[in-house]
């Protein structure tokens, strides 16, 4: 919105609006802000509605049984924050802006779903995973298609492989399974991150820096040029989207920090991974993902390897699934845990900006 209402301002200092680092700044700093204004009263009103908070799941870690009373669904705060952040900075004549929202956003309400059950009925299982499974993949299949018709045709139903810079594997219609996949299970990995304090918004503002970054480069038809990475028009606005992601998250985290005073619920995790994956799905970095998402792909590993092992063989690989709560019962203590995870998806975040450099 400020975007187009300075846009007529070509000389002078409202010029730095054209911007879109100006812009990614500004929409950081305002989501942050935002929950910095808008969060405590929130949670008050989060903790009278929901009385005594998310349920805890009684097989957890017994730990997590002190944490009875945390209100959750705080997820609503990322999102009001992220959203208007996005709306007052982007530039919204960019589809990809209006195609991660619409997931991002379009998650958020599955997420808020689950959450309402899981308060309303005093459940720790909310919706159905079905449903939860066949709304997503509803939303996933638009997103695909949408972004299949933007990209450029050079680009269109293909693959981008990372390091190789002249290789794209065309997959026909196959593309628009694949892509549903890769939002719906980015959606799910940081669903499953998300079990301790501070545990799953840190390494999505680290992911979605990183494709904030992946973004920029390859919006920009100089820097493309330079990396030798595919060009997609206008995808470079998601920059400010991702900005405001981290300005939200920054805020977030001001009260999810250890002890939390809110959790951000199936409402900002579901929310904030489909958002990666729809920005994995436009900016052709989809494979890069795995490395960026490192950790939401390890933690979902551990789920899927505990569950198969269980089911083959009555035996389990890890003391509890997902694997930070294996190190919880090995005696790890939570912000031990945090912390580490935090470093790695540092760390792997790197390793997946380091691919557009080596083809």
């Amino acid at each position: 919105m400020i975007y187009h209402l300075l846009s007529g301002f070509t000389d002078g200092p409202l010029n730095v609006a054209r911007y879109a680092t100006f812009r990614a700044g500004a929409a950081l700093l305002t989501a942050l802000v935002l929950c910095w204004i808008f969060g405590r009263p929130l949670i008050d009103w989060l903790r009278l509605k929901q009385g005594r908070g998310q349920p805890i799941r009684q097989d957890g870690p017994q730990t997590h049984l002190t944490k009875a009373g945390t209100p959750t669904m705080g997820g609503v705060m990322i999102l009001g924050a992220l959203t208007i952040s996005t709306l007052l900075w982007a530039n919204l004549a960019q589809p990809y802006v209006w195609l991660v929202l619409f997931v991002t956003l379009g998650f958020g309400a599955i997420g808020f779903w689950d959450d309402f059950l899981k308060v309303s009925k005093r459940n720790p299982k909310g919706a159905s995973g079905k449903l939860r499974l066949g709304a997503g993949f509803a939303i996933a299949l638009i997103a695909a298609l949408w972004a299949v018709w933007l990209e450029p045709e050079p680009l269109r139903w293909r693959l981008a492989v990372p390091v190789f810079k002249d290789v794209l594997i065309n997959l026909g219609w196959f593309f628009i399974p694949f892509a549903m996949c890769v939002i719906v299970g980015t959606a799910n990995a940081v669903n499953f991150t998300d079990g301790l304090d501070g545990l799953a918004i840190v390494p999505a503002m680290i992911a979605g820096s990183a494709y904030a970054a992946i973004a920029y480069f390859v919006g920009h038809s100089v820097f493309s040029t330079y990396l030798q990475v595919h060009y997609v028009p206008g995808v470079g606005e998601l920059t400010v989207f991702f900005a405001a992601l981290a300005g939200a998250g920054l805020g977030f985290l001001w009260y999810n920090a250890p002890p939390a005073m809110v959790f951000m619920g199936d409402t900002g995790s579901l929310s904030l991974g489909g958002g990666l994956g729809a920005a994995a799905v436009a900016t052709k970095h989809e494979i890069v993902l795995l490395i960026v998402g490192g950790l939401f792909v390890v933690e979902t590993l551990s789920v899927i390897i505990q569950v198969a092992s269980f089911k083959l063989t009555g035996k389990r690989v890890f003391r509890m699934a997902p694997i930070h709560h294996h190190f919880e019962q090995k005696g790890w203590k939570e912000p031990t845990i945090v912390i580490r995870f935090w470093i790695i998806s540092g760390v792997l975040a790197l390793l997946g900006l380091a691919t557009l450099k080596l083809r």
